[in-house]
């Protein structure tokens, strides 16, 4: 019991930067005579029990950061100012004009290929079934370059904003 107040003082001691943590360790009999060690009250509720062991743990808290300093766990990145900022959003205007002229490009010729293959007729294909779906991977190229064109007009102008 000594060793119990000692504890609790020290932990007292140390003010707000600990946490007190208080464990009994209880010996009970079962029904049939065996003991059962356990450190759940609820456990001992209509045994016979006695408590063979009272620790009490006291844990370090960590000290709260300070407003402005970082963490020792965070690595300092370095601050990027207007300028930088400014120069990268350039490159980056840069950047995704030359992808809208190439797709736009790209846009170009899969057009012209869709109309040479629509200007295309080939004896077996009677049925205009097989002519749309000769064309379908024509088309579907030619829509997948409107899309990534839409796209790319799309960053251009949130870029802007």
């Amino acid at each position: 019991m000594r060793r119990a107040h000692k504890y609790l003082l020290l932990a007292f001691s140390l003010g707000t930067s600990a946490s007190l943590q208080a464990a009994e360790i209880y010996k009970c009999v079962g029904p049939q005579g065996r003991p059962l060690y356990t450190s759940e009250k609820r456990d001992t509720m209509g045994r016979k029990c006695k408590v063979i062991s009272r620790e009490v743990n006291v844990v370090p808290m960590q000290a709260p950061a300070k407003n402005g300093a970082q963490s020792s766990r965070q690595p300092a990145y370095p601050r990027e100012d207007a300028a930088a900022r400014a120069g990268a959003k350039e490159r980056q205007r840069q950047i995704l004009e030359k992808e809208l002229a190439n797709e736009e490009g790209m846009l170009g010729k899969a057009r012209a290929a869709l109309a040479e293959q629509e200007s295309v007729r080939t004896g077996d294909e009677r049925n205009y079934a097989r002519v749309l779906e000769r064309l379908k991977p024509y088309q579907d190229d030619v829509e997948a370059h409107e899309k990534n064109v839409e796209a790319l007009r799309r960053e251009l102008q949130n870029l802007q904003r």
